[in-house]
């Protein structure tokens, strides 16, 4: 009977919001209640609660305010009531120090001696937590909180605390010392200068790694601008400029490889001016995906091809999981910050956790952060949208910052796999944005091979922003020695170039994120960002327009304006005549490598659209053929991706035989041996022995049933 009465009791508690805790200033058997489950109507200020006598200190109360402890146990995700009563008047700062020994300014407020003032906690991420006040230059001394366990649920607000104010926000971290890694130089190109390439994907990596293991990538996977971004352009010669932005204009009338049709394309070269670039300091808060499908291997689904959560043995799986490459790459970045630079971290699941707050890298214990970073595993669902909330309210306090002084970045690191809240861009595509338009900008890094590129291109066209995807540890940490500084420095936004051309207008923009928002005269790009410039050539420098030809008339003036960081307008005018000649004419090697690319790209995005959608039918049907030609696709969409195993239809085994001379050929006449690894591509699909259409999809299902089959038959053995 005593342990119902007792139950009965602990529920009463818990619907009134008020949960028990032990600590080490009352005996183990005078329980009260120590912690709220629901958020106060009204926190973030010091509620002052009128004179009071008593020692002056920092405490943690119980819900009647008349037991005070300076240690307590809290379970996570819970409101902890504080009492503070200052031994002098004037103005009282509350300090925390996290697990990383981070040590971040909670509030600040006037305060009268002789007055107590209440404030309120929330406790988020596990771990031994420090809080103090100065006061007239004197410390207190510390009350120390043990974060404990796993998230508590949060309940209805209790009624009585509508009128209570306190500290919001106030988070914590995983437990986690290795050698401190070396803050990498600034990055000077002086002498050569630097160019620009635009914002969006930039690499295909993930592409790259679907074919590799034996999958059927995604039409998103393999974009434009992010294969352009492999590759060095010869942007051609324009005038002397000094400006931010230089474009350079080129042409070209090349015939289409399988039909030989002549089509028409301009280039625009992405140059500036500056000759001696430097980032400017960071404000940098990471954004870490620590949910259930970053425990997969990194080069396996977790989802099969029917949408089943892929359970993988860990004696069969040989690669590294999603989450520890992501924790690797956290602390490859770290790396690359200076002591005025400000770094915080966010880690999610199904909720979100500070784990780290912004403040200056110089101030904080890199051993230990890094140590804690390294220790972070999976757990359960993926809720980006609170990810990138608790993330961005965090920049509130330097928004007015001097935009050519800091900079303001997200970086994202995920798998891109929601399957809590808000599962479409909608959600992201709204905080982003909002972000951006108060000068917050991201980076989205893709995780495995399973990465959903195709939600991340959707929310990435946003300004300011670009995405990466992880095919190693080893390379991205090269890729951020490389062009780290490169990465979070936007120089040129809201960009727009006019065509005025009475012979021509815009069929196709490939290489800018934005190309579905162009017409038939204005290209849009919403941000660009340096690129490395070696001997004129500029890494991913290069947008490239496929014309349709209404006239003979050839002359096209090109009007461009845009804004630099400051929100500084600038413009520039250029004139080009398009000299009708015999195909091919490549007016420089650099529009005749932007041709090849996005013809290869269309080809490839093609391809992926028809396997994919002649899932079920008795054949594929290509719509790429040697009467049409490459044509630009028409791409599909889900956002959690499942896994298709590789297959090449007949035909477009065939158009791929057929494309890989001329890519070779083509390739050895630009002179750039880079592009063999896209050979090696086509070469590969060519030769593809995988059934494809409704025979492969048929037998992969069979396979699926026999492997569900043996397996049960184990089980029963077993």
């Amino acid at each position: 009977m005593a342990k119902i009465w007792m139950a009965l009791l602990l529920s009463a508690m818990v619907l009134m919001g008020w949960h028990p805790s032990s600590g080490s200033d009352v005996a183990a058997g005078n329980k009260v209640a120590w912690y709220n489950l629901s958020a106060p109507a009204d926190t973030g200020n010091l509620t002052d609660e009128g004179l009071q006598q008593g020692e002056n200190g920092l405490w943690i109360v119980d819900s009647a305010g008349r037991e005070k402890r300076t240690s307590s146990d809290v379970p996570m995700g819970v409101w902890a009531r504080l009492k503070l009563i200052p031994a002098a008047s004037g103005e009282l700062k509350l300090y925390c120090r996290y697990p990383t020994e981070s040590v971040d300014l909670l509030l600040s407020g006037q305060v009268e001696m002789g007055h107590a003032y209440g404030a309120w906690y929330h406790t988020e991420r596990e771990g031994d937590y420090e809080l103090w006040y100065t006061l007239q230059g004197i410390r207190s001394y510390s009350m120390h909180l043990n974060v404990t366990g796993e998230p508590v649920l949060e309940m209805a607000v209790p009624s009585g605390t509508s009128n209570v104010s306190g500290i919001s926000n106030v988070t914590a971290a995983a437990p986690v010392s290795i050698p401190m890694t070396a803050p990498a130089p600034m990055s000077k190109m002086a002498g050569s200068g630097i160019g620009l390439s635009v914002g969006g994907a930039k690499d295909i990596n993930n592409f790259r790694e679907n074919i590799e293991q034996g999958y059927l990538p995604l039409p998103s996977d393999i974009t434009y601008e992010g294969l352009f971004y492999d590759y060095y352009f010869d942007i051609g010669q324009g005038k002397e400029c000094h400006k931010l932005f230089c474009p350079s204009y080129s042409y070209a009338i090349s015939k289409d490889p399988f039909s030989g049709v002549p089509q028409h394309y301009l280039s625009v070269g992405l140059d500036s001016g500056i000759q001696d670039f430097q980032r400017p300091k960071l404000n940098v808060v990471v954004v870490l995906d620590y949910s259930g499908s970053m425990g997969s291997p990194f080069d396996e689904y977790y989802y099969d091809r029917f949408g089943n959560r892929v359970e993988v043995p860990a004696r069969e799986s040989s690669s590294q999981k999603k989450i520890d490459i992501a924790d690797q790459a956290v602390v490859d970045l770290l790396g690359h910050l200076k002591d005025d630079d400000r770094f915080g971290l966010v880690i999610f699941s199904d909720e979100a956790f500070l784990a780290d707050p912004l403040t200056p890298v110089g101030d904080k214990n890199l051993t230990r952060l890094q140590e804690q970073i390294l220790q972070i595993q999976d757990y359960s669902g993926t809720n980006m949208e609170a990810g990138m909330e608790k993330a961005s309210r965090l920049f509130g306090r330097y928004l007015e910052a001097n935009k050519s002084e800091y900079e303001n970045r997200i970086v994202f690191l995920t798998d891109a796999m929601p399957n809590i809240d808000e599962t479409s861009e909608t959600g992201l595509h709204r905080i982003l944005k909002e972000n951006a338009d108060r000068g917050v900008y991201s980076t989205l890094i893709g995780i495995g091979v399973d990465f959903n590129s195709q939600l991340v291109e959707n929310i990435t066209k946003i300004r300011g922003a670009n995405y990466y995807s992880v095919h190693s540890a080893g390379e991205f940490k090269e890729r951020m020695d490389d062009e780290f500084d490169f990465m979070v420095t936007p120089l040129v936004f809201d960009l727009l170039l006019n065509l005025n051309a009475t012979g021509y207008e815009i069929e196709k923009v490939y290489g800018s994120p934005e190309a579905d928002e162009a017409t038939g005269e204005i290209i849009k790009v919403n941000t660009l960002f340096p690129s490395k410039k070696e001997e004129g050539q500029v890494k991913g420098g290069m947008i490239l327009v496929k014309l349709k030809k209404l006239s003979p008339e050839g002359r096209m003036v090109l009007k461009v304006s845009y804004q630099d960081r400051s929100g500084r307008e600038d413009s520039d005018e250029a004139e080009v005549e398009f000299n009708e000649t015999s195909p091919d004419f490549y007016q420089n090697s650099g529009i005749h490598k932007a041709i090849l690319l996005s013809r290869y790209a269309d080809l490839l995005k093609d391809w992926i659209v028809d396997e994919r959608r002649g899932l079920g039918a008795s054949k594929v049907t290509p719509t790429v053929t040697l009467e049409s030609g490459i044509v630009v696709p028409v791409e599909l969409g889900q956002w959690e991706r499942q896994s298709l195993p590789l297959q090449v239809s007949e035909p477009y085994r065939k158009l791929f035989s057929l494309y890989a001379p001329y890519f070779e050929k083509e390739r050895k006449a630009i002179g750039d041996g880079n592009l063999q690894q896209e050979e090696v591509v086509l070469k590969k699909l060519g030769r593809n022995e995988s059934a494809g259409g409704a025979a492969g999809y048929l037998s992969s299902i069979k396979d699926s049933i026999s492997q569900a089959y043996n397996m049960a038959r184990e089980l029963g053995e077993g």
